[in-house]
């Protein structure tokens, strides 16, 4: 099921009871944050999405933790879990494969690939138009957050940004947070590594005094996630988007700028950036759990304000795991699971723990083949795309649960040989790491924790694993009532 829009999304949460209005007032500067960070890390039924209705000094209602867990994650793709999609990918990659020893498999995956590609339908009137804001436009109508006692200001935290490649004209819609300098102007937080900031310099190389910008809030949850997505370069989000929701994506033209928008957006912000044009951005507490420092960003420009009328405003904040992020970002581990499996077929499973805020560290379960088969996989891992930002890589045998991270750990404690499992390289880094003594680029660490080979210098004898018989495991789950342990 697609929903159309946020507010579809909304009504279903609440149907099931995983939605809460909140119609006490709160004040959108450090309250709300402290209110959803106590109730993203509840267990179990408190952990819900909140509709603050009633925020101090504005008539817009604020949504918070709306992803904050993986059944509300499955809700907004419509499907009973997250893998299932996993499934839906491998089912399409298997196309380029089939043989003519199983041509009549043809039958099933030909419709699956042609019904898994949407591309983006235009449309002339649309939600997001309702009020049409071109004189003076101001963000001050909105109830934009701090978030945390040390940012810089009041940031827009779920904002997908459009732009457009000089060269070429291909879309690109990434997540970049904006600082509220004033009604009509924030920041953007274009890291170096982004497609969007590689948009901004494209337009710089070609001497252009501007790049063209539009900013939709509120999106129907697919949507939003898509801006999230590592995807490679010269993939239209709003094409995955359309693939993941099995239905085309609606999009509008905007008013002031060449760009078109999701038309059901509650709210767009329509603008530029001047080329070359910086100022100081941040503090901002970050989904590291601390402060990422103030620094020069580009400056971003509204020229109109659209939204629907009596507009929703959804936000996010990030910091200490767990999180919303978190499950924005554990989506991301399953879904794209096949396309490195298709890329590097040892692969059984990977894992990004919570704490490591899935840049720090990567388990990986593998198909060991070959000597020193572990090594080629962190190798090949750093190298594609975001992956790089990757810190530590733990690689171990394929029948470890690498979802289990007490397992994995346990692994490490005991089969490493420091002089000959660790692997230590120099390159790129998120920016946001505050560890490296260089910004950008540092060491990152490859732990081998597989079982190590005659092949590759262990000739010593390896111990067996410690483990029960299987009669008397199924012996003992027949009685296991009868004992009353649990």
């Amino acid at each position: 099921m697609a929903f159309k829009d946020l507010r579809e999304f909304i009504a279903e949460l609440e149907s099931r009871g995983l939605l809460k209005r909140i119609k006490a007032e709160v004040d959108c500067e450090l309250e709300i944050t402290e209110i959803t960070d106590r109730v993203s890390k509840l267990e179990g039924a408190g952990n819900v999405a909140l509709l603050f209705e009633n925020v101090r000094g504005y008539d817009v209602p604020v949504l918070m933790n709306a992803f904050g867990s993986m059944e509300r994650m499955a809700i907004a793709f419509g499907v009973e879990k997250v893998d299932d999609i996993a499934g839906e990918i491998r089912e399409i990659m298997k196309l380029p494969y089939i043989s003519l020893q199983h041509k009549m498999d043809l039958l099933h995956i030909i419709p699956t690939a042609r019904k898994a590609i949407h591309f983006p339908k235009y449309v002339k009137d649309a939600p997001c138009k309702e009020v049409i804001i071109r004189d003076a436009p101001s963000l001050d109508k909105f109830p934009i957050l701090k978030c945390w006692p040390q940012d810089g200001g009041r940031f827009i935290t779920l904002p997908l940004v459009f732009t457009k490649n000089p060269v070429n004209g291909k879309r690109n819609v990434g997540m970049y947070r904006l600082q509220k300098y004033d009604g009509q102007t924030t920041g953007m937080h274009w890291h170096i590594h982004k497609n969007g900031a590689e948009n901004y310099r494209a337009n710089a190389e070609l001497g252009e005094g501007k790049i063209e910008a539009a900013v939709a809030i509120g999106t129907d949850p697919v949507l939003t996630y898509a801006a999230t997505a590592p995807l490679p370069r010269d993939i239209d989000e709003m094409v995955f988007a359309g693939f993941l929701r099995h239905k085309s994506v609606e999009l509008v033209k905007c008013e002031t700028v060449d760009l078109e928008v999701p038309a059901s957006s509650e709210i767009v912000l329509e603008g530029y950036v001047n080329i070359g044009e910086t100022r100081r951005e941040g503090p901002f507490g970050d989904h590291t759990g601390y402060y990422s420092l103030a620094d020069e960003y580009p400056v971003f420009h509204i020229t109109c304000i659209t939204h629907r009328r009596n507009p929703i405003y959804p936000a996010t904040v990030v910091g200490k795991p767990p999180m919303e992020d978190c499950y924005l970002a554990r989506a991301t581990e399953r879904i794209f699971l096949p396309l490195l499996q298709q890329m590097l077929p040892e692969i059984v499973d990977i894992h990004m723990p919570l704490e490591g805020v899935f840049h720090d560290c990567v388990m990986v379960s593998i198909k060991k083949t070959y000597p020193q088969q572990a090594k080629r996989v962190m190798h090949a891992l750093w190298g594609m795309g975001q992956m790089m930002f990757v810190k530590m890589i733990i690689v171990v045998d394929a029948h470890v649960d690498v979802q289990n991270e007490k397992e994995v750990w346990w692994r490490v404690y005991n089969n490493i040989d420091a002089r000959q499992d660790l692997v230590m390289v120099d390159g790129p880094l998120d920016v946001l790491d505050h560890s490296s003594p260089m910004p950008k680029w540092g060491t990152k660490l490859g732990i081998d924790a597989t079982k190590s080979w005659p092949e590759e210098g262990h000739t010593r004898e390896w111990p067996d694993e410690i483990t029960m018989t299987e009669d008397i495991k199924k012996r003992v789950d027949e009685k296991w009532k009868e004992l009353g342990l649990g």
